[in-house]
């Protein structure tokens, strides 16, 4: 299997739909051209109905299969949450039942997403190669696999966003494209790879999820089982052959950022950018602020690949990124466990303008003396600056204090 740039044009002719795959736009950001130096165009997928690029792959399948007058009845996918949106909704345009397996503890507003395009989902397993295994096994004879990344099909479908990008950012120097199986880059960098050659293109993935550094060390897709990270979109334990053979061909660079980067960036997004975009499609954004990349200089486009973030996924985000910039921090005082003691340091905090989010007394800990106890304060503030200047106060006012990390 393989895929050309001739196929990718044919696909782009099949996105004649726009309520089902729309021409996403370019926008720019003047925080993030400060932070790198370089002009950046972001490519904004997460704008897509279903809330990513994965329609675009599904819908060229679909709309080739009815053209090539296809016996099945029924279309069945295997996915963590996007590709199981693009294939619901396709199916729903094209004609086709459709029947999603997902891992059972996907996202529940990607679970509810995808039966609300129109498909059956079925739970199964917890991990995306048990949930491909299972959704293989009920494919009948009239019905149609759509595999996630390894079709070319769908990377000729995913690679339309390289023919867009060029168009709207001519004479672009790097492309910066999330990896999770690898039909986004494999579609994306064939696209850009034989119409501009001259144009960088780097993947990302996520430490907890990274195969393709490994894969292309050993010459050949490589597969893990334990995959950890936020970033669910592109969590699937490794590429295919296909996907690894593009990889190979057209990629200049992979790089790899971690989940602390992954949250900061998704954080980053929303305060200044006002957009709000999943694990996986802040990546290419982690990629560009990490020391690991260096664009400056260039016009840059990261590929902002979807937005399916449930506020429960929002509020681990927000903390951890708060966390990690000293915003949300833990505070821990030690006092005579006495009346008072907790509003006196509670009142310290509030000169300071710094907001509490929650306290707890502990008594029973081994290195307490009878009468005393400490305090766990649990408090948001601008910064390590102005946490120095309510430890500073606390001290003062004769506390012994640390922070908990």
């Amino acid at each position: 299997m393989s895929v050309s740039l001739s196929e990718i044009q044919k696909a782009e002719s099949n996105l004649d739909d726009e309520s089902v795959v729309r021409r996403t736009p370019i926008e720019t950001s003047r925080s993030l051209e400060a932070e790198t130096d370089a002009v950046v165009r972001l490519k904004m997928e997460h704008l897509q109905r279903t809330g990513s690029f994965k329609t675009r792959g599904a819908y060229n399948k679909l709309k080739n299969a009815v053209e090539q007058g296809s016996s099945a009845t029924q279309v069945v996918a295997a996915s963590a949450g996007n590709h199981a949106q693009g294939v619901a909704l396709a199916a729903t345009k094209t004609g086709f039942d459709a029947t999603i397996v997902m891992p059972k503890n996907a996202p529940q507003t990607k679970i509810d997403a995808t039966a609300g395009y129109g498909a059956s989902v079925e739970l199964h397993g917890h991990t995306f190669q048990k949930a491909m295994s299972h959704a293989k096994s009920i494919t009948g004879d009239q019905s149609l696999f759509v595999h996630a990344y390894d079709d070319p099909e769908i990377v000729a479908g995913q690679g339309t966003i390289g023919l867009e990008v060029l168009e709207q950012v001519p004479g672009v120097d790097t492309v910066v494209i999330p990896i999770g199986g690898g039909g986004l880059i494999a579609g994306v960098a064939t696209a850009i790879g034989e119409l501009s050659p001259e144009t960088r293109i780097v993947g990302v993935q996520v430490t907890g999820a990274a195969t393709v550094p490994q894969s292309l060390q050993k010459g050949g897709p490589q597969t893990i089982e334990d995959v950890q990270t936020i970033a669910d979109g592109i969590a699937t334990g490794g590429i295919s052959e296909l996907t690894y053979e593009k990889i190979n061909k057209y990629v200049d660079e992979v790089v790899t950022v971690n989940d602390t980067q992954v949250a900061e960036s998704i954080l980053f997004m929303l305060e200044r950018t006002k957009q709000m975009v999943e694990g996986a499609g802040a990546t290419s954004i982690a990629a560009i602020r990490s020391d690991d990349l260096d664009v400056a200089g260039e016009t840059v486009v990261p590929i902002l690949s979807g937005g399916n973030l449930s506020m429960t996924d929002l509020q681990t985000v927000l903390t951890h990124g708060l966390t990690y910039r000293n915003q949300l921090v833990q505070l821990r005082v030690h006092i005579l466990d006495e009346p008072g003691k907790m509003e006196n340091i509670s009142n310290i905090i509030a000169n300071h303008g710094a907001n509490i989010r929650d306290v707890r007394h502990v008594r029973s800990v081994d290195d307490l003396c009878v009468g005393e106890a400490y305090l766990d304060f649990k408090i948001e503030t601008s910064g390590p600056n102005q946490t120095d200047r309510i430890m500073e106060s606390v001290r003062d006012a004769g506390y012994e204090i640390q922070k908990n990390s």
